[in-house]
């Protein structure tokens, strides 16, 4: 299968791409590498690229795909915050586009990263599928747009499935250190506390990064009846924590640490379980590998022996949203996160 991957050299895609060829899949790329300065450890999986912004793409850039796993997006709730309206354009309008050009250029399958957000706050009960949405942040609203965009172009010739994802965690070349459990374990790690900036009642799915990765290969390698128009919560229902829950497993797990509240911590509104029952019935390719405790075992051993420090990982090379405002500030992007070079 030749597949296009938007967003292929971001958190989750430079994990999926190498996954993508070891399965035998002809893989090109599509990133506007706006965290080229971002790779933590490692390197990249070079496959054949287009540099452009997701704004930008061209019906020919879509022609020849049998699929597309579109991940590009602005991926978290302060960048989606920061710009509500330019997370609408990036995130749902340039995502609508891309699919109705999928769609007029013959590309079968449209695979969409949406998010376990769209529930929001949803209270301490288990959310299958069919849940109501209730995004309570410009990000998790935009993953429901699309979604309600993407179900009107699904026909006997375009098959789109949107991949709910737990909040992600795990080590990737091209780490994020504002997802939780990688940062509760960086804090334990640097600071010897467990630092948590909420009150740490609210329930939250995780899931980490490479079993994401594998969702989409079991989509992709799934028959499209089993996926046409569908959506999957990514995970495995056992994998619910409450934030505190967390923190005091990584307190378990990194030694001579404890945890600590911000002076500031008070509850937050994205709170939501998720089953994940669907996908294990559904999609018998899918076997996730992952727990949180492995998780944060394999990120503590990551960062043994390297120089991580707060400033590091709560800086503006390593946190998105810092790292977006210092490229404007420098005078990398404008206003509208376009590139200055390429103009």
């Amino acid at each position: 299968m030749r597949i296009l991957v938007t967003g292929h050299r971001g958190y989750i895609g430079s994990v999926l791409v190498p996954l993508l060829l070891d399965a035998g899949h002809e893989v090109e790329g599509l990133d506007s590498d706006l965290y080229a300065a971002c790779t933590f450890e490692g390197a990249l999986t070079e496959v054949p690229e287009q540099r452009k912004d997701v704004r930008d793409v061209a019906p020919g850039d879509l022609a020849g795909f049998d699929a597309v796993v579109h991940l590009a997006a602005l991926s978290n709730d302060p960048l989606g915050d920061y710009r509500p309206e330019l997370t609408h354009a990036i995130n749902v309008d340039a995502s609508v586009r891309l699919a109705r050009l999928a769609k007029a250029a013959g590309v079968e399958r449209f695979v969409f990263a949406s998010s376990c957000s769209t529930y929001g706050a949803a209270g301490d009960g288990f959310l299958d599928e069919g849940a109501h949405f209730n995004p309570v942040t410009p990000y998790g609203a935009s993953k429901v747009r699309v979604e309600e965009a993407l179900t009107q172009l699904a026909d006997a010739t375009f098959h789109p499935t949107y991949l709910r994802a737990s909040t992600a965690y795990g080590v990737s070349p091209r780490l994020r250190f504002d997802l939780v459990l990688n940062n509760l374990t960086a804090w334990a790690y640097t600071t010897g506390r467990v630092y948590l900036k909420s009150d740490g009642t609210p329930w939250r799915p995780i899931v980490h990064v490479e079993d994401i990765a594998r969702a989409y290969l079991a989509v992709l390698e799934s028959p499209v009846e089993a996926v046409h128009d569908q959506a999957f919560n990514v995970g495995t229902t056992t994998e619910n924590y409450r934030i505190r829950e967390l923190a005091d497993l990584v307190a378990d797990v990194v030694p001579n640490c404890r945890v600590d509240f911000a002076p500031d911590a008070g509850p937050d509104t994205r709170c939501y379980r998720v089953d994940c029952g669907r996908i294990a019935r559904d999609l018998h390719a899918f076997k996730p590998q992952w727990t949180a405790r492995r998780g944060v075992e394999q990120l503590h051993e990551a960062f043994e022996g390297t120089e991580l420090t707060v400033d590091a990982f709560e800086g503006d090379r390593f946190k998105r949203i810092a790292h977006v405002k210092k490229l404007m500030s420098d005078g990398v992007l404008d206003g509208d996160l376009r590139r200055v070079d390429v103009r």
